[in-house]
């Protein structure tokens, strides 16, 4: 790839759509693994968090170690996209056997199950989420092109993500009783397999083309760092350990939220079309989160010319006034759902802006990473981030796990055979309110937390970041 030339919209398309499906992906396990394995599956809350949590342990010492062995694959394809394509396959079959669990199983089998694909979902969408990220900065030239394509990727995340959460719930009802469930839980069962298995096939698609379309630039060779050197390098980029402790923080506020609004709707709001107002808000908070991305960040950011972090914090604020919301309305015993999208859309708005800018920051982190200590680590620093995403994910959902426990939230618990239960009527109102204060309560404060980490130890100001590309490029001329 000519260096000098910019990207072509054929090569900015094909990035764009692999951030589509893997997104998809990502956002299903996410949002749906806790729910699928205990609420339908059955097994207890409390191993789910087990679980969960385990996994991410796991990854701490999984993912340095994939940044490593893509720094140092050298092939005629580069060695990004190899990584890429290999990853991809191997995690749309561990997604798809993931959620279709045999419904023989059960104790500790069905336990060991829910373990080991959950964990190999995690290691294999390394493979393929390392590479993906890290190829920004190696076939960019960096400042605004590498800006705009970040944002152009989180955009288009946002709309995988989307995507899933729009339609996950509506289309596995609909799946399920096509498919020939029968009862409430085996709709939900057999829906989940069917939907996870169009969103592999979707997935593996939509990489191929990104591997078809981006090709990677040479970039200067330098001698590949071991495990201990690349964390000797993150502790000494303290920019990037500081972007990483702010998505720890962010993320977990969201994944939080993400993991118990189903229950929220489910048992709190109740009824039995559930299940449609839960599509509804999550298609209006989907599409503020999308609009964020592609056009509220652009006007704020080159119409109005407000700086990246000043936008962030905004982001941040927004949030917590959404969550302050959503406890509010909760709390007065509304039932209107045209009020519970005020605070979706506040939130995801936000969420949808933060997104982008945490990836522009750790990017810029390369660039003062390569100045500061000699070395440009788009893998090492670019691991940090799917690492810390995943352990954000699996805080979350430990937490979420605990408050299910405690508060003994499950369709076992609660509910019948009978489509027509009202589950509203079977949840009691200090079950109701726990639920309401765990989804918005402690995730207002991470992001209090997060609003003081950030301001006090990122300084990589818009200014900054001019002056280390400017370095950057008078260091490889």
């Amino acid at each position: 790839m000519d260096t000098k030339r910019s990207l072509t919209g054929a090569e900015k398309a094909g990035y764009g759509l692999g951030a589509v499906g893997k997104d998809m992906v990502y956002m299903l396990s996410a949002s749906y693994v806790l729910y699928y394995f205990q609420d339908i599956m059955g097994v207890s809350a409390y191993a789910m968090g087990v679980i969960l949590l385990a996994a991410r342990v796991f990854d701490a010492f999984n993912d340095p170690i994939m940044g490593v062995i893509v720094a140092k694959t050298k092939t005629k394809m580069g060695k990004f996209r190899p990584w890429l394509l290999i990853g991809t396959l191997t995690n749309a079959v561990v997604l798809y056997a993931m959620f279709t669990c045999p419904p023989s199983l059960d104790g500790g089998g069905l336990i060991a199950y829910a373990a080991i694909t959950y964990v190999l979902w995690g290691v294999t969408y390394t493979m393929m989420d390392i590479p993906f990220w890290s190829m920004i900065p190696a076939f960019t030239k960096g400042g605004k092109e590498r800006e705009n394509l970040t944002t152009l990727a989180r955009s288009c995340s946002g709309v995988g993500s989307a995507i899933v959460s729009i339609f996950t719930v509506m289309a596995v009802h609909a799946l399920g009783v096509r498919f020939g469930g029968t009862s409430a839980k085996d709709v939900e069962r057999i829906g989940f397999s069917v939907f996870a298995l169009i969103i592999a096939v979707l997935f593996v698609v939509f990489i191929i083309i990104t591997v078809a379309a981006v090709k990677e630039k040479s970039t200067v060779d330098m001698e590949t760092a071991t495990v201990r050197q690349m964390f000797s390098s993150l502790v000494h980029n303290d920019q990037a350990m500081a972007i990483v402790v702010t998505i720890v923080l962010v993320d977990v506020a969201m994944y939080i939220t993400s993991n118990l609004v189903i229950y929220f709707f489910k048992y709190d709001l109740g009824g039995t079309g559930w299940y449609k107002d839960y599509t509804l808000f999550n298609t209006v908070a989907g599409a503020a989160q999308i609009l964020a991305m592609m056009a509220l960040y652009p006007i704020l950011r080159q119409l109005l010319k407000i700086s990246n972090t000043k936008i962030f914090y905004a982001g941040l604020v927004m949030s917590m006034i959404g969550y302050a919301c959503l406890l509010a309305l909760a709390t007065a015993g509304n039932k209107t759902l045209a009020l519970f999208l005020i605070p979706g859309v506040l939130i995801m708005a936000a969420s949808g802006m933060n997104n982008v800018l945490i990836t522009i920051f750790l990017a810029n982190t390369v660039d003062y990473g390569e100045i500061k200590n000699g070395r440009r680590d788009e893998s090492v620093i670019f691991s940090m981030q799917t690492f810390v995403v995943k352990l954000s994910s699996g805080l979350a959902a430990f937490i979420a796990s605990l408050t299910l426990g405690m508060l003994k939230l499950s369709s076992a618990a609660v509910t019948t055979e009978d489509q027509t239960f009202d589950f509203s009527t079977g949840v009691a109102a200090a079950q109701k309110m726990g639920l309401r204060m765990v989804m918005t309560l402690i995730p207002i404060a991470v992001l209090v937390v997060a609003f003081i980490w950030f301001r006090t130890k990122y300084k990589l100001t818009d200014k900054k970041v001019e002056e280390l590309a400017e370095q950057v490029a008078e260091l490889h001329n």
